[in-house]
């Protein structure tokens, strides 16, 4: 090949490279793969507007309270029969043979990290809306001196069972949220709880023995979670998504 036919050969590579660059065949990232990712990003928004939040109030279904199942430190079998294939129906399983008949997919799977009040808590994705609005809530109306509360730790998705028999505790679900144990006693659950000073104090209710404020539960109440300091265990640390977790989607 004479030099003619090199330089030739070299102007047609170097065209080639820029066509390549410019993507016009959708390669690279040219006008092909920019309506494609424009595409995606209109796609994307459509599903978030598709799932906007709207803090709709429920109050916790009462047959999914604890206290509805378990009478006099006795589990009513039936009753608590029907609240756990609710929640597996609606959450997943949680690694048990009963639960797996109503749901093949576990509940942990669909776990999501979100922030509440600036800390970092584990629960199912499906109850993420509900915790979006306490949150909004408290922010809006407990920031007042007596209503004001300010959370050091919060704990939500479990693997293993904290309750003994065959109750299981919501937690498994990645619906339940415990705030500041050290704080918000549980004096009915087991040791070291019984004989912690916060439980040995003569109160005459849980709102005095828990160091959170009447308005913090109040929120939590108002978009269908249920506080356990309300149960015979006064778990006062403990709150647990009982409402309609589709509820809070705008149609």
């Amino acid at each position: 090949m004479n030099a003619n036919g090199r330089t030739r050969v070299h102007l047609l590579v170097a065209a080639a490279i820029a066509l390549l660059a410019a993507g016009p065949l959708g390669l690279g990232d040219g006008p092909v793969a920019e309506a494609k990712e424009a595409a995606r990003a209109k796609s994307k928004s459509k599903s978030k507007k598709a799932k906007q939040v709207e803090c709709r109030p429920q109050s916790p279904q009462k047959f999914l309270k604890r206290r509805t199942f378990v009478q006099k430190g006795m589990l009513v079998p039936s009753k608590h029969a029907k609240a756990v294939r609710y929640l597996a129906e609606r959450y997943g399983h949680v690694e048990t043979e009963e639960t797996r008949r109503f749901n093949q997919e576990s509940a942990h799977s669909q776990a999501t990290t979100v922030q509440f009040m600036g800390l970092p808590l584990s629960i199912h994705e499906k109850i993420a809306p509900a915790l979006h609005c306490v949150e909004k809530r408290i922010r809006a109306t407990c920031s007042g001196k007596p209503r004001r509360y300010t959370p050091r730790a919060v704990g939500g998705f479990r693997t293993a069972n904290s309750y003994r028999g065959a109750e299981i505790s919501n937690h498994l679900f990645g619906i339940a949220v415990d705030i500041d144990p050290d704080r918000n006693p549980c004096c009915g659950c087991v040791d070291p709880w019984p004989t912690s000073p916060l439980c040995q104090e003569k109160k005459r209710t849980a709102y005095e023995r828990t160091a959170l404020t009447r308005c913090w539960i109040k929120a939590f109440e108002r978009y269908g979670f249920d506080w356990l300091g309300h149960d015979d265990l006064e778990d006062t640390m403990h709150f647990e998504f009982l409402g309609n977790p589709d509820r809070f989607y705008k149609k």
